[in-house]
């Protein structure tokens, strides 16, 4: 089992390619595993470009290819529980989020799925505090990657102190110093994520925004959201400037110029690694890689502390290695 912790946006599924197309090339089957369904559509289309010769087969509930095989799979987790022993390379990616994370059964399922003595890689931007231990003790194969391919560092949060969202809901007014800094993210091309801890959230927002920017077009996603991946595409696309959404897109989503807002950020839900990986998606393209990222809550805790505390240490990390520009 190898571990592979890297930084968020750095580019860790394209990383496997040459690892993919040697297994392909060997006659192997290779499965890369992840935690969502959103995720498993993020990447499809980039392995099915990468490997236009063996494209990948996508499994998850409501996929059209439940029936299907390939050299190369891509699956949610819960797909594994199909398959004993039967992949030459298993690859399980964001093994911290949830379902995956905590589930004994899904990854006993992830450790039944390869044959006997095949590779198993683990891929995360926030590894579990477990790992991250063998890691250090040399106990766990691991490779680091502190930086993004563009090389340069990581957007470190602000923290902007505001009342609770429910308290902007019930006054029907955004805080006068958030909307300065939306603007300034709109005007300046900027596509924005504005991340929620619950789902109660999300229309309220929704609306409270088309009412305060109604030149700027608004939609909100969740997990209960059967439209989420026409809405994410819009968003990618630029038809929607701001995209008001729960933890469902903390991970997986590449959207080239954005900027990111969590409202809440001191609620209890959020954890440092859910701080973390909502942030990563801020600055990941080298067309802007200096997005802004935004902690707006009326405390400050611990998990917000850590997680720029993470994102600080894995800049100087990159940088004492000489891999910023």
């Amino acid at each position: 089992m190898y571990s592979s912790p890297v930084a968020t946006g750095a580019g860790k599924t394209e990383m496997l390619f040459p690892l993919i197309e040697d297994a392909i090339w060997r006659g192997e089957s290779v499965l890369i595993a992840t935690p969502r369904k959103d995720v498993v559509k993020e990447l499809e289309p980039r392995l099915r470009k990468a490997f236009p010769h063996a494209p990948p087969v996508a499994l998850y509930g409501g996929s059209e290819a439940k029936w299907e095989s390939g050299p190369v799979m891509l699956a949610t987790t819960h797909q594994l529980l199909r398959f004993r022993h039967f992949f030459d390379l298993v690859v399980i990616d964001e093994l911290d989020a949830f379902p995956y994370h905590n589930n004994p059964m899904l990854q006993h399922a992830a450790g039944r799925a390869g044959k006997p003595g095949a590779p198993r890689i683990l891929l995360t931007a926030t590894p579990p505090a477990s790992l991250a231990k063998l890691a250090r003790r040399g106990r766990l194969p691991h490779v680091k990657v502190p930086v993004r391919y563009h090389r340069h560092p990581l957007p470190v949060p602000s923290r902007l102190r505001v009342a609770p969202a429910q308290h902007w809901i019930r006054r029907g007014q955004l805080p006068a110093a958030l909307r300065r800094r939306l603007r300034q993210s709109l005007e300046r091309g900027a596509q924005v994520f504005l991340f929620v801890p619950r789902i109660a959230l999300v229309d309220p927002l929704v609306r409270l925004l088309e009412a305060r920017f109604p030149e700027w077009a608004v939609e909100g996603v969740s997990s209960r959201d059967a439209e989420r991946h026409d809405k994410v595409l819009r968003f990618r696309e630029r038809t929607t400037h701001m995209l008001v959404t729960t933890t469902i897109l903390e991970r997986g989503v590449t959207v080239k110029r954005s900027d990111v807002y969590i409202a809440d950020a001191d609620d209890r839900l959020f954890d440092a690694a859910a701080l973390i990986q909502m942030a990563g998606r801020a600055g990941r393209s080298a067309e802007d890689p200096a997005g802004k990222v935004w902690f707006l809550s009326g405390q400050w805790t611990g998990p917000q502390r850590q997680a720029i505390r993470n994102i600080r240490m894995m800049n100087r990390t990159a940088k004492k290695a000489g891999y910023l520009q």
